[in-house]
């Protein structure tokens, strides 16, 4: 494989590889208002090649509220 097409698809796949572990772990991280089901729901949107994260973003991150750890 040439080198340059290599770097290439490393360029396009790595944001979004990193942009849906982003989303799978801030889905981890925060309570939603249907908590099992609806956490259940976004992370499945999540794991969508390459838009499930921006869906995540766009709508999802706004139902979510953070956790409250015990102190």
């Amino acid at each position: 494989m040439n080198i340059l097409i290599f770097l290439l698809i490393i360029l396009v796949v790595l944001p979004f590889f990193l942009l849906t572990m982003w989303a799978l772990v801030d889905v981890a991280a925060k309570q939603f208002p249907g908590e099992t089901r609806e956490k259940a729901m976004w992370w499945l949107v999540a794991t969508i090649p390459f838009i499930g994260w921006a869906i995540y973003l766009v709508t999802g991150r706004r139902r979510a509220k953070k956790k409250l750890h015990p102190a």
